[in-house]
């Protein structure tokens, strides 16, 4: 029995479409400023992506594409005038950064209020005491598509492999405050594959393509895939062996077209919360 196809393009195009009709219906002036150094390819087509979305749901996107050599201090000055400016509601520096640069005083230095990807310290010390007004996009992304799938969190074994910052641990506490039991797995944890076939609800964000196999998932389990990895021959895959794990699991979605449309989804909400709360 093959699992179910979770439509991460068409559950993001509600979302985007809720935006829409809230920003029009409240009549809300919401803009949103990314910035860019560097034209590492990827980061450019998120940007554009990005655009994209704000354009549809009516937020007024600035872009600043900085060189690759801009310095430190350049940077951190551009933030503080986008902190200073009532247009913009929203801040986003694309990262990665170029090697010279340092992410945390950066993601440090936009105002919490503006902090639309949650990465700053203290809006993850409040996903952690549940007193959030923001989530990170993609972990709050992957919650709309498990709650899509009908399956309540409550009471599930939920199985996380990463433990990075943006993903990995947010996730975990997401699980956590729908009352999953949740088991964070890493590249130490011993015994893997039976660790994640006890998981009622999977998640993967390893950044590994195929690394997940269909013997360790556990026969009907939600399965979401955040990797999104590029293969000598450019295609796109996740870090889930698709064929194989899809005549197992009971949901699964795609890559492409499963978490990455969450992402910038969950993006646009975060950045009309955010017009809300400076309103």
């Amino acid at each position: 029995m093959a699992a179910n196809i979770i439509d991460g393009k068409a559950i993001s195009a509600a979302v985007k479409e809720q935006v829409r009709d809230e920003i029009a219906h409240e009549e809300l002036k919401v803009g949103l400023a990314v910035v860019i150094v560097g034209d590492d390819p990827a980061s450019r087509v998120y940007v554009n992506n990005k655009k994209k979305a704000c354009e549809f749901c009516g937020i007024k996107s600035y872009e600043y594409a900085l060189p690759e050599e801009t310095t430190q201090e350049a940077l951190l000055e551009l933030v503080d005038t986008l902190n200073a400016d009532a247009n913009v509601n929203g801040i986003l520096v694309q990262l990665p950064l170029p090697e010279h640069l340092d992410e945390k005083s950066v993601i440090e230095r936009i105002s919490p209020n503006k902090d639309v990807d949650a990465f700053h310290e203290s809006n993850v010390g409040r996903i952690m005491i549940g007193n959030y007004s923001f989530l990170p996009c993609t972990p709050a992304g992957c919650m709309e598509l498990i709650h899509s799938t009908g399956v309540e969190v409550s009471g599930k074994e939920c199985v996380v492999i990463g433990r990075s910052n943006i993903v990995g641990k947010p996730m975990a506490m997401l699980l956590l405050h729908e009352n999953g039991t949740v088991t964070v797995c890493h590249s130490k944890t011993r015994n893997l594959a039976e660790v994640c076939r006890r998981a009622d609800i999977l998640v993967a964000a390893v950044g590994r393509p195929n690394f997940v196999t269909a013997d360790m998932v556990k026969p009907g389990a939600v399965v979401i895939d955040v990797g999104i990895n590029r293969l000598d021959n450019g295609k796109l895959c996740g870090d889930v062996k698709f064929d194989e794990v899809s005549e197992v699991a009971g949901w699964i979605t795609p890559v492409p077209g499963g978490v990455g449309p969450m992402t910038i989804a969950m993006l646009m909400r975060n950045t009309v919360t955010a017009a809300k709360i400076q309103k």
